[in-house]
């Protein structure tokens, strides 16, 4: 009878432990697993093996959010206020603005947290297990600690499992260690200090058996394993602000201050000169509304759906707005080795036979390439040694290539497909080859003794074992080797194990090559047909080559004063050689870091760590989160990009998370903000000069609006000091905040990106929204709209003492100079005149279609009937549209002596 184990199970280190031990300490039996009543009581202990997530915010608080902005909040209070004086349309426009700019970003911000969720499906999956010395299959949900598991090739692991017997059993962990290639399971117990990749004698929940068969035992179900503690590091990620929302922020309770402190001055000022409370209110609310640029968040909005529809046409996805922003500022990008830099096809690069190097061109598992010797390449047919080693490659081997739609794939192990692939570049056919030597028996490949090996059926009087496996299993059986002439020769061992050490400094894989011809036919092999007398034929170095265009897309990130990081699962030596590949490390031998030594390493000496280092190894899933930590801890804006579930908290924890679209898991698509659907490098150096473009015009947008809200706030301000009529209304303010200034700066967004955008250092994180450069410009320019405004007003209202006409053309005097301003910040007249010299070049005609709509809804403000009382406004004549429109325009010159001295960008 089985009984429940008393101590945590997290506190084990199951790895260290033999399986019988841990057999023991779980109270099951290593051939009749647990006891069908003792089930129960783990699973009323334990629970069900699945994952459970935070729940998520509801909708209504979502929307409710909108409304926490410091801006926001004196527009509510401002409406309020208008509401208890009964002034109903004021109100009414005010509380809809704010309605308006609460639904666009509910709608274009709310995003549900799901990575939980695809987090739990990624592991529930069937199990067979052994129960009461029966085997049956049932949900991986009902697994409880102790229970027996039976793994066979395709399954998915259902939990973390210490694994008690292995037959040639190889898991893919890819997803949640980095690790390229399956990994060669044991029994044997290891260090306690052994890493997450390298525990040979676990099997962890969510990985793929792709070769072999096993046994284990049940050691953490649901959130206690590694992919459950994942979720856990997920949830408590902290949700990170981008820098354009900091930045908005620290400017919206600055000017919250400043507009307070104002609108108190203001009710002061009235009531000090004899007005009444209800006339201090009023002119409060007047000033308020005219500070407030209403339209910014709207058109922040836009400018940023903009960026993620030019994103998506260069393969990038981006499922949260700020993103797009975030990528702009970007001066640190972390990338996992495996399928970003690499092409995630492993690819034969060395061969070592009949005592002369060779080189294989190519990448992947397309056939494309050769086999060279000196830069020559070689005739397969005279070279009788190369083709021996290539050959024992090629059929003792059990996977194949296969193609769709011209794309080449490994069905089954990817060593083994690399080493078809580098026997077809050297013209042999694995279809001809079996043909001529049929197999007939097969040993497969297992961990103990770190060989495969096959028998063929080679000619009518004798057959041939061919053998693959590591270069020190096979060395020690062998006692001849092949020449350049493919004659037998004593084996000169030193110089093979020279040769390996050379390859795998190279951050190659190495296997070693050897057959065994029989001169007695037989129709099956054992280990001790292998024993010895092998003839050694070769070496063959591999490696998940990086991807041609991800080396360029370094190279365009380190001109742009980005630097890029690789942080994987892999080893050291792999890890370095694709660095010098790309040129991570500019020209100089790369300093590695490994996951022991981050371990060891206290938050000083890890920040340390990350600024003199760009190459990380062998990390743990909490190391690639500690990593970002430490970066961000650094004033840096991190990008992190990944595709397995070992990458998903540092993609939450990062500024902006990079999933892999087509070789990326669901719990790390979920975890992101921004997808690549072409898992390619270099769609991140495009989205990086994307972001910096919206950035750019973001900033040409602010440019704009504020000097609007200025020289109203202004207007305002003087013209209640001097104790003259509001020159401009409440609601006449909002019009030109909502309509005129939003249908202009919205063109904004459409600006080119500018030549020079990727030979720019990053922005400084710390640079603040308003710069000394913009303060002037909206000093500048809102006292040049306080002028026109204000002398407008006073003008008209003195000749004819129609203070309404007066106010209509006020505002269209100010709306006037706002459009000739945005001619002179946008690209339209210069792209004008360029195409004028040049009909090749493209018209940027944005703007002049935002010019033409306002021109429109200015009609419909002063000349329709229905609108007048609604906005106090009457129709205007020609002639005195006219002159309200003329004196906006002198704007130009302090616009365009601004772009001269103080550019926008």
């Amino acid at each position: 009878m089985t009984s429940s184990p008393i101590e945590p199970l997290t506190e084990q280190q199951w790895h260290q432990q033999a399986a019988d031990d841990a057999a023991t300490y779980l109270s099951t039996d290593l051939v009749a697993g647990l006891s069908r009543a003792e089930v129960p009581k783990r699973q009323e202990r334990y629970g069900f093996n699945e994952l459970k997530g935070k729940a998520g915010t509801s909708p209504i608080v979502r929307f409710l959010m909108e409304f926490n902005q410091p801006l926001i909040y004196i527009l509510l209070i401002a409406g309020v206020v208008t509401l208890l004086l009964q002034d109903w349309v004021d109100a009414g426009v005010i509380l809809g603005v704010m309605l308006i700019n609460a639904t666009i970003g509910f709608v274009q911000e709310s995003k549900a947290e799901n990575a939980i969720a695809a987090l739990a499906k990624s592991v529930t999956t069937e199990a067979t297990v052994v129960r009461d010395g029966q085997k049956m299959r049932l949900n991986s949900r009902e697994l409880v600690p102790g229970d027996l598991v039976l793994l066979a090739s395709g399954d998915k692991v259902p939990a973390d499992l210490r694994l008690v017997t292995v037959r040639d059993l190889q898991v893919s962990e890819s997803a949640l260690t980095g690790e390229s290639v399956p990994v060669q399971k044991a029994i044997a117990p290891l260090a306690a200090d052994t890493v997450l990749a390298d525990r040979l004698n676990m099997a962890y929940a969510g990985s793929l058996v792709t070769v072999g068969q096993a046994s284990g035992i049940v050691v953490a179900i649901a959130n206690q394993t590694e992919t459950g503690r994942i979720s856990q590091l997920m949830e408590q990620s902290t949700v990170l602000e981008t820098p354009l929302t900091r930045k908005i922020e620290q400017f919206s309770k600055s000017l919250l201050y400043v507009i307070l402190g104002l609108a108190a001055l203001m009710f002061a000022v009235v009531v000090g000169k004899g007005g009444n409370w209800t006339e201090g209110f009023k002119a409060s609310v007047a000033l308020a509304i005219s500070a407030i640029p209403e339209g910014l968040p709207a058109v922040v909005t836009v400018t940023l759906a903009l960026g993620v529809k030019r994103m998506a046409q260069q393969h990038a996805i981006v499922r949260k707005l700020p993103a797009v922003e975030t990528l702009g500022s970007t001066t640190v990008i972390c990338s996992d080795k495996t399928g970003t830099l690499t092409e995630n096809q492993m690819t034969v690069q060395a061969i070592y036979a009949g005592g002369s190097t060779y080189t294989v061109s190519g990448v992947g598992y397309s056939p494309a390439g050769a086999v060279a010797h000196n830069e020559r390449s070689v005739a397969i047919d005279r070279d009788l040694s190369l083709k021996e080693c290539l050959q024992c490659g090629l059929l003792c081997n059990d996977s194949h290539i296969q193609e769709q739609d011209g794309e080449f794939s490994v069905a089954g192990d990817p060593t083994e497909g690399a080493l078809i692939v580098s026997a077809q570049k050297a013209g042999l056919a694995l279809k001809s080859s079996e043909q001529e030597q049929p197999r007939l028996d097969t040993i497969p490949f297992e961990s103990q003794f770190q060989y495969m090996a096959t028998l063929h059926q080679h000619r009518a009087d004798g057959h041939t074992i061919y053998i693959k496996g590591s270069a020190e299993s096979l060395l020690q059986r062998c006692d001849r080797q092949l020449d350049s002439d493919g004659r037998r020769i004593d084996l000169n061992r030193a110089s093979i194990e020279q040769m390996v050490d050379r390859m795998a400094a190279q951050g190659l894989r190495v296997l070693a090559f050897a057959k065994k011809d029989i001169t007695v036919p037989q129709q099956g092999i054992d280990h001790q047909d292998i024993e010895r007398d092998l003839v050694f034929l070769g070496l063959q170095g591999m490696i998940d080559p990086p991807r041609a265009k991800a080396i360029a897309a370094v190279r365009a990130c380190q001109s742009a004063g980005i630097q890029v990081k690789m942080i994987t699962g892999d080893h050291a030596l792999t890890a370095a050689a694709i660095a010098r590949q790309i040129g991570l490390s500019q020209n100089r031998d790369p300093v590695v870091f490994e996951g022991k030594q981050l371990a060891a390493m206290d938050d000083r000496e890890l920040a340390n760590a990350v600024e003199i280092s760009n190459v990380f190894a062998r990390v743990a899933p909490e190391q690639k989160l500690r990593l970002v930590e430490a970066l961000q801890s650094k004033g840096e804006i991190v990008a992190m990009t990944g595709d397995g579930v070992n990458d998903a908290p540092a993609l939450k924890q990062a500024d902006i998370g990079i999933a892999m679209g087509i070789t990326g898991t669901e719990v790390a698509k979920e975890a992101a903000d921004m997808i690549l659907t072409d898992d390619n490098f270099t769609s991140i150096a495009t989205a990086v000069e994307e972001g910096r473009t919206v950035y750019g015009n973001l900033l040409k947008t602010i440019g704009f609006i504020l000097p609007v809200n200025g020289g109203e706030a202004m207007t305002i301000l003087v013209g209640i000091l001097a104790g003259t009529t509001l020159p401009i209304l409440p609601v006449q303010i909002l019009w030109v905040n909502m309509v005129s200034s939003v249908a202009l700066s919205a063109t904004l967004a459409f600006e080119p990106k500018a030549l020079d955008t990727m030979q720019r250092s990053p922005r400084r994180p710390n640079e603040p929204l308003l710069t000394k450069k913009l303060l002037w410009r909206i000093l500048i320019i809102s006292t040049f709209n306080l002028i026109a405004v204000l002398g407008m007003f006073e003008w008209v209202s003195q000749t004819t003492g129609n203070v309404n006409l007066a106010r209509t053309m006020a505002v269209h005097t100010l709306v006037a100079a706002e459009t000739f301003y945005l001619l002179s910040i946008s690209q339209f007249i210069p792209s004008l005149f360029a195409y004028l010299q040049d009909r090749t070049q493209e018209i940027t005609y944005i703007p002049a279609i935002g010019v033409a709509c306002v021109f429109v809804s200015q009609i419909f403000f002063s000349q329709v009937s229905i609108i007048n009382p609604l906005f106090n406004t009457q129709p205007l004549s020609a002639i005195e549209a006219l002159i309200a429109i003329s004196v906006g325009l002198p704007v130009i010159v302090p616009a365009l002596l601004l772009k001269r001295l103080a550019p926008l960008t």
